[in-house]
């Protein structure tokens, strides 16, 4: 992946020579509207590879300059979104912050320690690692961005950016590696925590079990739309936390006399659940598992299934030690044992609300689908019936490895983990796609069912535009079960989790900001109608660094204040319901952020500063202007669902969208054609994953879900618009996303994508053609494109995106626009994918093959399909003679079997290949533009 440094100084001149050549082009734009300034930087390219003035190892080189140049950008960036990676200065704020805690006025005595153990001891902000497919770069360099963010350069020269698709190992090894550095950020801000009660009650500090921030993950345990996750990888990914969460506390303990025996105990619990792990089968074979059953199970109390036995030894370290810094190590120990338990962190585990609906369908027989309304007051009726009867059954290995209904496998794996690997933490089960009160009564019956309601956290994600909406009548519908509330109550916590991808795609970044915190208010207005008032309300964001997934691009404490309005926290303390805030930080992204100790200590001290913060002084204007906010970021929701609705739009993603990305995670971008020519063309946004569509949208130049409707929204009310973006700071948070796409899209980029599908500018530099067969080529990718048939609808919503974006100029002339470097990036590509295209013109004919015609694989590198195209013409036309031609077969030799096709490998096919490649790496260098994928 690396190789020496190459003499920059000719890239860097060609460098400054193309990008003062794409500045001129968009200054002449300003005087002449009808010309494209990226088209005519990427024509210019065209040129010079065409008459050999340009090579491409000149054009790669170049692109890797330019690449590299926007990772060292990235890792400034990255510096400065944590608030810097100085130790000293993440040291200063946790001693800071607790100091605060302990004595909130320096001029006045110190809180009564009940009052500091109440604040420091209860869990108030969970972080969560996520891994949906954002791996956007191989692990290695993430790790030398997060390196460069921390001033460590290590003088490496990767040849690619570009991502191998990860298995699901390399995603827990990525997350694992996060994970254990915070948890050192952790242990830093409780001995912060421990200090400051040290100073203040010197005789009873010891007591205390600070665990004000925690860790939680759901890699491994999401199967929300994956097939690569069995149970067993699960329960093997889960025992692998539980050891190093035991290595860990081994760790914290060598060299501490006072406990020994402490030590002792836990290198025997690991040494079981080592045994355990590799006992854990590898599939569903029934002898494999009925082993793994009996070792799991016959050494479950050497392996330790709770906390519990070890706090007598830690109680008997802690009055043992010789001195304050021995005691306070094993405090620090015991907080991170006892605020994860008997893992590294705690478990999310999540799938599919009609997965869930499908298993209590095949118990219970109830066939009316919960989204039909006419039936919906029958069916919580009878499932209401039914956790009147449920009775709890037993559940052990062989039910698990016969149950066919996922969201019953899970719910029984549940109980196995409970039972046999960690009894004292609770699970969150997340259902995505809640849509009703039913499915969260169904979850509750499931888990009554497998006895596991008193371990488990029902949460549902509300994330689709339908959700948001009616996910009030959603939980109300739940609270009307007296089975629910009692839930509740026993478990004193209620779990809810926001999604902002798919409801950022659908309806808009900014409106669907809105919707959550407007749902979180009527929230707090349903818990305190129903009494639940001592409940406590858990609010995870699960959205990603992107800003098309919310991810505030400002600071990290800006993305936190962001997600977490003032007006929604204050709407909970009036109703006396205390709330617990919880961020995803997803893929390889998110990790960045817990990249080295440095940047997670700079990331739990934002996080707890943010958990701690003390409520507003004023009130933030937009709620005194609820009338402007209603209207504003509906009239963004309206505009954004008519875009998504456009068949235009679709086709302007899936045109050759999907195919400049790298897989970034298991899951494919769309669904897959049955034809066996290529991927099915979109026919609408849904056929896309939300972090593909939001990937597509950067790559193509546009942040459609963070922008579009903001021109016909702020056009409304101009006046309001510009004064609220100065004196509110939640609505000038809300801004910062969308001044950040605009900072990263480009109405003269766009254009030049929209003008590829254009078969007139093809034909228009056919008729200026120099050589007849240049001519020739450019006609046939002319007529290829005919065929395609995309330039009409996408042209139309091409004006469409720009008119909104016309008044959104108006009435935001300061607005930020895309750095040069990034506009030349995109011409570049243009020039190669234009190349491309041209060479495919001289694939020599052949018959079908496999139901795919020469039209059909025309259409197919349209699409940039390009590694299938190339997979079949590898066997249409070989490079090398069949190995059977030449031999001595008794008899006088038929036709010449020698024939290869070396010529065509080498003069297309070859450099098809490399230009393609070039084409994604490109995508590596904008994703590193904009600082983040999707």
């Amino acid at each position: 992946m690396t190789d020496d440094t190459p003499d920059p100084s000719p890239a860097q001149a060609l460098a400054s020579e193309l990008l003062a050549l794409t500045g001129r082009a968009r200054e002449r734009a300003q005087e002449d509207p009808f010309g494209s300034p990226v088209l005519a930087t990427a024509l210019a390219i065209s040129r010079r590879l065409e008459a050999g003035a340009l090579t491409e190892a000149e054009i790669a080189t170049l692109i890797r300059l330019l690449r590299d140049q926007a990772f060292a950008d990235r890792a400034r960036r990255l510096a400065a979104y944590v608030g810097g990676t100085d130790p000293a200065a993440a040291e200063a704020a946790f001693a800071t912050l607790a100091a605060r805690l302990a004595r909130p006025d320096p001029s006045d005595s110190p809180v009564p320690l009940a009052q500091y153990r109440a604040a420091v001891e209860r869990p108030r902000f969970a972080a969560v690692f996520t891994a949906h497919p954002t791996f956007a770069l191989p692990a290695e360099v993430y790790r030398a961005l997060a390196e460069a963010a921390c001033g460590r350069e290590e003088g490496r020269c990767f040849v690619s950016h570009r991502p191998e698709r990860p298995t699901l190992e390399q995603e827990f090894a990525q997350a694992l590696a996060a994970i254990t550095h915070g948890r050192d950020a952790l242990d830093r801000l409780n001995g912060a925590l421990l200090d400051a009660a040290r100073a203040h009650w010197p005789d009873r500090w010891a007591g205390l079990v600070p665990a004000p921030v925690v860790l939680a993950s759901w890699v491994g345990y999401d199967t929300d739309g994956r097939v690569d996750i069995g149970w067993w990888d699960t329960l093997r990914l889960r025992l692998r936390m539980k050891a190093e969460q035991l290595a860990r506390l081994g760790g914290q303990l060598a060299g501490l006399a006072p406990a020994a025996a402490l030590a002792r105990r836990l290198d025997e619990a690991r040494a079981a659940v080592e045994a355990q792990i590799a006992a854990c089968p590898a599939g569903p074979d029934p002898d494999a598992v009925a082993a793994f059953a009996r070792l799991l199970i016959g050494r479950r109390e050497e392996a330790l299934v709770t906390p519990e036995p070890l706090l007598p030894l830690f109680a008997a370290a802690i009055a043992a030690a010789p001195d304050a810094a021995a005691r306070r190590a094993l405090c620090v120990a015991r907080a991170g044992l006892l605020s994860h338990g008997m893992g590294l962190a705690h478990t999310h585990v999540r799938l599919n609300a009609a997965q869930l609906h499908n298993a209590v369908r095949l118990r219970l027989g109830l066939e009316d689908p919960p989204a039909d309304p006419f039936r919906r007051r029958v069916l919580l009726s009878a499932i209401n019936a039914a956790l009147q009867e449920v009775r709890t059954v037993p559940v052990d290995f062989g039910a698990l490895l016969a149950e066919r209904a996922s969201a019953a496998r899970l719910m029984m794996l549940v109980a196995q983990v409970t039972k046999h690997v960690d009894g004292a933490s609770p699970i969150r089960f997340l259902i995505a796609e809640t849509e009703s009160g039913y499915t969260l009564l169904a979850a509750l019956w499931l888990a009554r069912l497998f006895g596991v309601e008193r371990h488990v956290e029902i949460s549902p994600l509300f994330e689709t535009p339908e959700a948001l909406e009616q996910g009030a009548r959603v939980l109300e519908e739940a609270l009307r079960s007296p089975h629910w509330r009692a839930y509740l109550r026993q478990t004193g916590r209620l779990a809810l989790q926001f999604g902002y991808s798919d409801s950022g795609r659908y309806v808009g970044q900014l409106a669907a900001s809105f919707l959550i915190e407007r749902l979180r208010l009527k929230v707090a207005e349903a818990l305190a109608r129903h009494g639940l008032s001592g409940v406590e309300v858990v609010l995870f964001d699960t959205h990603g660094e992107s800003i098309g997934r919310g991810g505030h691009p400002g600071s990290l404490a800006d993305r936190l204040g962001y997600l977490s309005p003032p007006a929604a926290r204050e709407a909970f303390a009036r109703a006396g319901l205390r709330i617990r805030e919880e961020s995803a930080f997803q893929g390889g992204d998110g990790y960045l952020l817990f990249g080295t100790p440095e940047l997670a200590a700079a990331s739990v001290a934002r996080i707890a500063e943010h958990a701690f913060a003390p409520p507003p002084g004023a009130a933030d204007r937009i709620y005194e202007e609820a009338d402007f906010a209603a209207g504003f970021f509906a009239s963004v929701g309206f505009a954004m669902r008519e875009l998504v609705e456009d068949a235009g739009y679709a086709a302007l993603l899936g045109a050759f969208g999907p195919a400049l990305l790298d897989p970034t995670g298991s899951r494919p971008a769309a669904r897959q054609s049955e034809a066996g020519a290529g991927a099915a063309a979109i026919r609408h946004p849904r056929e896309l994953r939300a972090i593909p569509n939001n990937a597509i949208l950067q790559q193509l130049g546009w942040c459609a879900n963070t922008l579009h409707g903001l021109g016909a929204a702020a056009a409304r009310q101009p006046e309001p618009f510009a004064e609220l973006a100065q004196e509110s700071p939640r609505f000038r948070r809300a801004l910062d996303l969308a001044r950040h796409g605009l900072a990263h899209s480009d109405l003269d980029v766009l254009r030049a994508v929209v003008g590829l599908l254009d078969p007139g500018p093809w034909l228009d530099r056919a008729a200026h053609a120099g050589r007849p067969d240049q001519a020739q080529a450019l006609v046939a990718v002319a007529q290829a494109l005919g065929r395609l048939g995309l330039w009409a609808p996408v042209q139309a919503t091409f004006r469409r995106l720009q008119a909104d974006h016309v008044a959104l100029r108006t009435a935001w002339p300061e607005a930020p626009r895309m750095a040069t470097r990034e506009v030349l990036l995109h011409a570049i590509r243009i020039a190669l994918i234009q190349r491309l295209w041209l060479l495919g013109t001289g694939i020599p004919d052949f018959s079908p093959r496999h139901g795919v015609t020469r039209p059909a694989l025309e259409l197919q590198l349209l699409r940039l399909e390009v590694p299938a195209a190339l997979e079949l013409l590898a066997e249409i036309f070989p490079a090398a003679p069949d190995p059977a031609a030449g031999r001595d077969y008794g008899e006088p030799a038929g036709p010449d079997a020698t024939i290869s096709y070396a010529r065509e490998h080498a003069a297309i096919f070859e450099p098809m290949r490399r230009l393609f490649a070039l084409v994604r790496e490109i995508g590596t260098a904008i994703t590193h533009e904009i600082g983040a994928h999707g």
